[in-house]
């Protein structure tokens, strides 16, 4: 799904500067998305002994883990920041959106709830657009609203199959969308690695203080084997994409998040026998064919700006010359 600290791939990285190896910025990408799936059923897997409160600390508790390796390695000045508050703020939406996810998972199959989290493109959008004063085109408005449809076509509220946990769901879409928002904030001076160590740092105190409310004690031996797993591929694929997105161009690897909706339907049938139904297929294919249109559109919009600041500088050079010759 993509509500993991690490999961925004819209920021382009240092590749540009060494040069982009794209395929193994797929591999690596893809991989990432492999441990997230997993990460995910193995935390649906928890819910049934755990309140969803303590599977979500579970998880984050590999991923605070790694942050410290990687401290230890690299030293504090990863944590220098020019904007401590909306770290520490998109941290806390982190938080809120993996929490609610795990909430619903509890109740509905992964499939379902990861093709409705796939929603959160779409309200950045209806942000950027309706409060950020960006341009939106009539098109990315058309894709936006196919978005919500697919979403409504996965939900079907009033028939038999539907779940009202899958609102959760929708919530935390919305937490996640504006956690990118925020993102895009500190997508030029903070660097991924920065941003996903406040993210553990935040999200692991916020659990941590209620934790003490919520705590059960494992009753079941499996739980030492799935609890560590899950830590475990969470911090991998959290490595993974930082790795992905370092060696390689975002737009090129931005379309393999819509991996996570097959992972996702692979470890539901595999570890809880849950098929989407043909209606679930319809919606999650508009879904992600809207999301891909968005991000295509969305391409397009920064290489015409990256043009046209591009003219502007030449132009403000071409008239500074002519003023020195004057």
């Amino acid at each position: 799904m993509p509500t993991h600290p690490a999961s925004s791939v819209q920021v382009p990285r240092s590749s540009e500067q060494r040069g982009p190896d794209n395929m193994k910025g797929i591999l690596l990408i893809t991989l990432g998305f492999v441990c997230f799936g997993a990460t995910d059923a193995m935390a649906k897997l928890l819910t049934t002994e755990f309140p969803p409160l303590q599977v979500v600390w579970m998880r984050q508790l590999g991923l605070f883990i790694g942050v410290m390796i990687m401290l230890a390695m690299r030293g504090g000045h990863v944590l220098r920041t020019r904007h401590p508050a909306v770290q520490v703020l998109r941290g806390v939406l982190t938080t809120c959106s993996a929490t609610f996810f795990i909430l619903t998972i509890r109740y509905v199959p992964l499939a379902d709830a990861t093709a409705v989290t796939f929603i959160a493109p779409f309200i950045i959008t209806v942000i950027a657009g309706l409060f950020l004063g960006e341009p939106v085109g009539i098109r990315r408005w058309l894709a936006v609203v196919a978005g919500f449809v697919g979403m409504l076509i996965v939900m079907r509220p009033g028939m038999g199959v539907f779940h009202p946990a899958i609102f959760i769901t929708v919530a935390a879409a919305t937490a996640f969308a504006m956690r990118q928002v925020l993102s895009r904030v500190l997508s030029g001076d903070d660097g991924i690695a920065t941003t996903v160590a406040y993210t553990s740092i935040t999200s692991t105190a916020l659990l941590t203080v209620p934790l003490a409310f919520v705590w059960q004690s494992p009753e079941v031996s499996w739980v030492w084997l799935v609890a560590p797993a899950m830590a475990l591929c969470a911090a991998l694929g959290e490595v993974f994409i930082i790795r992905a997105l370092d060696v390689a161009q975002a737009v090129v690897v931005a379309p393999m998040q819509y991996s996570m909706i097959i992972w996702s339907t692979l470890y539901g049938f595999l570890l809880f026998a849950d098929l989407p139904d043909v209606w679930t297929l319809v919606g999650c294919a508009i879904i992600v064919a809207s999301g891909l249109y968005t991000l295509n559109r969305e391409r397009i919009a920064a290489r015409r700006a990256k043009n046209r600041a591009r003219a502007e500088a030449a132009f403000e050079a071409e008239m500074a010359a002519r003023t020195e010759e004057i």
